[in-house]
C-alpha cells in the first residue's frame, strides 16, 4: 500500500517549482511580497490550486491576483515542463488569508498582554 498518494506527491514538487519559478521569472513583475502556502492537486491530476498570500494592502492583493490571472497559462506550461507529466494540471491561484489571520491574532494576544502588564491590579 501506497504511503502518499500520488497528487500529494506532484502538489509537494508543483510548490517547490512554483516557488522557485516565481523568484526566477517572475519577481520583477511581482512587486508586493508574495507566499506561496500550499497547492492542492485533484486525484484525477487535471486541477491544481495554488494558494498564496501577499503582505501589503488592499491594493497590492487586487494587482497580484491580476498578474497571477494574467501569466497563470504560462506558469502551467512551465510547470508541466518541470513536473515532466503527461496531463498538465489546470492551475487556479487562489488567496490564502491565513497569514493575515495570524499575524492579527498575533497582534490582538501583544496588546492583551499589553494591557495586563500595565495593569497589575488585576490579577489575582
Amino acid at each position: 500500500m501506497r504511503q502518499f498518494k500520488r497528487s500529494k506527491r506532484i502538489g509537494s514538487q508543483m510548490l517547490r517549482d512554483v516557488r522557485e519559478l516565481m523568484e526566477q521569472e517572475y519577481s520583477s513583475e511581482l512587486k508586493a511580497m508574495v507566499t506561496f502556502t500550499d497547492v492542492e492537486v485533484s486525484d484525477d491530476l487535471r486541477y491544481a490550486t495554488i494558494y498564496y498570500s501577499v503582505l501589503g494592502g488592499e491594493d497590492e492583493k487586487v494587482n497580484t491576483a491580476h498578474i497571477l490571472n494574467r501569466i497563470k497559462k504560462n506558469v502551467q506550461f512551465r510547470l508541466g515542463r518541470l513536473l515532466n507529466i503527461k496531463l498538465i494540471p489546470e492551475i487556479d491561484f487562489r488567496f490564502d488569508p491565513s497569514i493575515e489571520r495570524g499575524m492579527r491574532v498575533e497582534q490582538l494576544l501583544n496588546q492583551i498582554a499589553k494591557k495586563e502588564n500595565e495593569n497589575p491590579e488585576n490579577e489575582i
